[in-house]
């Protein structure tokens, strides 16, 4: 190799900025990070969720009520190792640091920032407050609004809101005349760098990792509860004149004027009717034959407080008997190996991240439908 000054140290320290300003998703929300300990794929981890206290009036008479501070846990599987892999000939031909970046570094961090942005994204099938119209690009600043009134209603902490758009509605955003327009606010950023930035008290990104939602129902017609729902189910029935296909896991349903999230893929449809639907958050009361609104496939746009979800990694162990070097950041693990492939008989350098997403407050986030 000719570049063997280049140690795996410094490929590691070389690498870990440049990943962690590829992250998106990750970067805004609550993280959790300890160095105390190595882990492996598939190790649960207790993370402790952020506490929520309820501020009141002060009632002289009354005085003061005092809250207790209760820290709740939940338990994270670390069940995503993000790796990027390649033979050591690869590398032959560069002969510094810079050559390593151009050729290895920076396009390895980008391709693990975008596997990491891409999971932890997935999350969108836990949040069941939706506004927007399926099928249809956020275009307009009534699509911000609508964002944040839900937000509102959520009662989600209106310090560090933040959204995450797919590429197609940040182009719609970014043509808008108040952003194209802003040097007359007397900042010219959003028309230099091509940025929403903060626009209604929430700070917007765009990522290409946003998900695209794929409903399982082939046919749905003149929907309806099939039987009377007690208040507190998590479960329901449907039926309809027509009703073919399943639902899947993130698949949303309105009820009156309440949306809900599917969590897990349910039978298919028999007879144009589906039983034992496992919906979020719980139902109210509902008597038999109410209407039922199946939201179908949409771009699962994120608007949210960073409360809402939470990224844990841990280092990985160092392997024995090969060279390598674990480095950490911002809340964020890195290893880095070199060592050799017998089956194939080649050095190999390898990068890998270990880590896991967890929805922690999923009423502190909506989905913009697009």
């Amino acid at each position: 190799m000719a570049n063997t000054f280049v140690s795996i140290k410094d490929f590691a320290r070389a690498a870990l900025p440049r990943l962690i300003e590829h992250l998106v998703f990750p970067n805004l929300i609550h993280k959790d990070y300890s160095d105390d300990f190595a882990a492996c794929k598939g190790d649960t981890i207790q993370v402790r969720k952020p506490v929520v206290l309820t501020a009141r009036d002060f009632d002289p008479q009354q005085g003061v009520i005092a809250q207790d501070i209760q820290e709740s846990t939940v338990d994270v599987t670390l069940d995503k190792i993000a790796t990027v892999d390649v033979g050591i000939e690869a590398l032959q031909g560069a002969t510094s640091i810079d050559d390593l970046t151009r050729v290895f570094i920076d396009p390895a961090a980008a391709a693990l920032a975008q596997k990491i942005n891409s999971d932890g994204l997935k999350l969108y099938q836990d949040v069941y407050a939706a506004v927007g119209e399926a099928g249809k690009t956020p275009d307009a600043l009534s699509d911000f609004a609508a964002a944040r009134k839900q937000l509102n209603l959520l009662k989600a902490p209106v310090s560090g809101r933040v959204a995450v758009w797919d590429a197609e509605a940040d182009a719609a955003f970014t043509a808008l005349d108040p952003i194209v327009h802003a040097e007359k606010s007397g900042s010219t950023q959003a028309l230099r760098e091509g940025s929403i930035g903060r626009v209604m008290g929430m700070d917007h990104y765009m990522s290409q990792a946003v998900k695209q939602h794929q409903t399982g129902i082939t046919a749905a017609q003149a929907v309806k509860v099939n039987g009377k729902v007690e208040e507190g189910a998590a479960t329901l029935s449907l039926t309809g004149t027509t009703l073919t296909g399943k639902l899947v896991k993130g698949d949303l349903i309105k009820i009156g004027e309440k949306t809900y999230t599917v969590l897990q893929d349910s039978a298919a449809a028999t007879s144009n009717a589906i039983a034992d639907v496992q919906v979020s958050p719980a139902l109210p009361e509902t008597a038999d034959k109410t209407e039922v609104t199946l939201l179908g496939s949409h771009t699962a746009n994120l608007a949210f407080h960073p409360m809402a979800f939470a990224f844990v990694t841990r280092p990985l162990p160092a392997p024995g008997g090969v060279e390598s070097y674990v480095t950490h950041y911002n809340g964020v693990s890195l290893r880095v190996v070199r060592g050799y492939d017998m089956q194939h008989k080649r050095e190999m350098l390898s990068m890998d991240v270990l880590y896991g997403f967890k929805t922690l407050y999923p009423e502190l986030a909506v989905r913009v439908m697009g």
